[in-house]
């Protein structure tokens, strides 16, 4: 094997990383991956973010992918992989292009009869490789440097390409090894873009035109993968050219700018907000872009769309009347010239101009207990266009949507996978990603939910993030209580301000209260936003379990009936 000269493999991957725009990775050392990072830490334009554990390590890399484009996860063999992949399953799902790399055993054991540590007790070391190829678009190996090089761009390409996660495994005693394949300039990186097929594009702007051209009132539906395929700015120019009434389904809430004349709302079936259920049902057509649904954005399949109405717009392909299927057609492209090709229709925006009426505010003490409704309504008065709002699973999930997100304001959850806990690894990635762009993040999680992730708050005031964090304490999961009552519902109260003053160490990148009435929240929140502004707002806020929005209780209801069906055959 020829390997003098050109860079080291970790330098050719550390290079390749920034390349595409992952100026910062997230990681947790092992063994088997440390002689990697110190080929990664060698590269002057990326940044390691050391977290405390794998799991919390790759649900940063899926928040800092959602603002920059793409993560990277840095972890150990099998006991990090495994840990993390519960965090790259969330990534796939959200059509997040993650890459997740393991350092793995010195390449010549892959061959022999010893047993390693970190492994099953097994001398077969694919384990952890097949469970990856069941939620990464990608799994490669790099055994040898010869084909290195191509193994590493497939990887990435298929990342950035199918807006997927992607596992690369790296021999812990490659990474140092240099090669001419690894130039210290290497080949620029290059991905091939998908174009539309012409023919096939005629066709389906000709079905879709005919009917929307017929259509009384159609609407527009924005779901989620608008975002990861780029297809956001083409829908608003649909929007404004149609003047069609315009939703978003709840997973998609900040993809299309609310204070856009079109929008109308979240469409979420019976828990939708106000008038927004009722325009959408009752039209004529719908366009939805990038929809995916499941059956909690569906309140357990209970959405009234009549799919002889619906033209789908997939990444590449587009569905009229839940029966034409035209493929090889990109989102944007398509979106773009069907909005050249139709002439203004707003009868589904006035009739929900006339409809809706901007809710009231109710007289509350402002020295009694804190109310839910309160607190969403006091942050609505301090929301701005730099804030991105997160949401964990839970009740909170239900209030955020009610909110009216500022003009350049963003918005992220994690509805298709729904893993508790997400939100605190995820604040920190998206706080990192963010931190270059003036962003601020607004934190939304359950204190069940914290519990899960709590570790990642002292990485987020190591790491001198800013994000303000509402801690909804309320010691239980109220989110399964709906669902389904029980006594494991109830958790252990801590004393989550105390929790947090202990992980802040020698640094003063913390300010911490707790929030019991109306009036001390407004006065942390401008504090949160005036004199610490700078540091990382822990607002612990005390609220009664049963101060639920009636939007989960009315979901809860419907997933604990649709879950409770008896089987077909016995």
């Amino acid at each position: 094997m020829n390997n003098s000269g050109g860079a080291t493999l970790g330098q050719f991957i550390a290079a390749r990383l920034v390349e595409v725009g992952c100026t910062d990775y997230f990681g947790v050392p092992g063994d088997f991956n440390m002689n990697l990072m110190d080929q990664l830490n060698a590269e002057e334009g990326l940044n390691m973010v050391p977290c405390c554990n794998e799991l919390n390590a790759g649900y940063a890399a899926d928040g800092y992918a959602r603002v920059k484009g793409v993560g990277c996860v840095v972890v150990t063999f099998t006991v990090g992989g495994l840990s993390v992949i519960n965090a790259v399953a969330g990534a796939m799902s959200e059509h997040l292009p993650v890459i997740c790399i393991t350092g793995i055993p010195n390449s010549n054991d892959f061959s022999g009869d010893k047993i390693l540590h970190h492994t099953v007790g097994d001398i077969d070391f694919t384990q952890e490789l097949r469970c990856y190829q069941q939620v990464t678009c990608k799994a490669v190996t790099i055994r040898n440097l010869s084909t290195a090089n191509e193994l590493v761009d497939s990887a990435i390409a298929a990342a950035l390409q199918e807006k997927k996660p992607v596992l690369i495994q790296v021999c812990c005693n490659l990474a140092t090894m240099t090669h001419p394949l690894f130039d210290k300039q290497p080949v620029p990186y290059a991905l091939s873009p998908k174009v539309s097929n012409p023919r096939s594009m005629e066709a389906a702007l000709e079905a879709a035109f005919e009917m929307l051209s017929k259509s009384s009132k159609p609407v527009i539906l924005v779901g989620p993968q608008a975002k990861p395929f780029r297809a956001i700015e083409a829908t608003v120019n649909l929007a404004e050219k149609t003047k069609f009434a315009t939703a978003v389904i709840p997973n998609a809430k900040g993809a299309f700018p609310e204070t856009h004349e079109t929008f109308i709302g979240t469409y979420w079936g019976l828990v939708s907000t106000p008038c927004t259920a009722e325009i959408v049902e009752s039209a004529s057509a719908y366009v939805i872009v990038g929809p995916l649904f499941n059956d909690y954005n569906t309140v357990a399949f209970t959405l009234l769309l009549d799919e002889s109405k619906l033209i789908r717009v997939d990444a590449h392909r587009v569905t009229v009347g839940g029966k034409q299927t035209y493929g090889c057609v990109n989102m944007s492209d398509f979106l773009n010239q069907l909005a050249a090709k139709l002439e203004p229709n707003p009868t589904s925006l006035k009739n929900f101009r006339r409809m809706y009426t901007p809710k009231g505010l109710h007289e509350v003490d402002p020295k009694g207990p804190l109310e839910t409704s309160v607190l969403y309504d006091r942050v609505q008065d301090f929301l701005k266009g730099d804030h991105v709002v997160m949401a964990d699973t839970g009740d909170c999930i239900f209030w955020t949507q009610q909110l009216k997100l500022p003009y350049g304001a963003g918005f992220e959850t994690q509805m298709q996978y729904g893993s508790i806990g997400w939100s605190v690894g995820a604040c920190l990635g998206c706080a990192v990603g963010s931190k270059p762009k003036g962003k601020r993040v607004l934190l939304f999680v359950g204190d069940g939910c914290f519990q899960i992730g709590a570790q990642e708050l002292s990485t987020m005031i190591r790491m001198h993030t800013n994000p303000i964090i509402f801690l909804l304490d309320n010691a239980e999961y109220v989110i399964e209580e709906q669902i389904h009552p029980g006594s494991y519902n109830k958790l252990q109260d801590w004393d989550y301000c105390a929790l947090a003053h202990a992980m802040k160490g020698n640094t003063d990148n913390l300010w911490a209260t707790k929030i019991t009435t109306e009036q001390e929240l407004v006065a942390a929140l401008e504090e949160a936003t005036g004199k610490q502004k700078d540091k990382l707002c822990f607002l612990q806020c005390k609220l009664d379990p049963e101060d639920c929005s009636p939007q989960l209780r009315e979901w809860g209801a419907r997933l604990a009936q649709y879950n409770a069906r008896p089987p077909k055959i016995n």
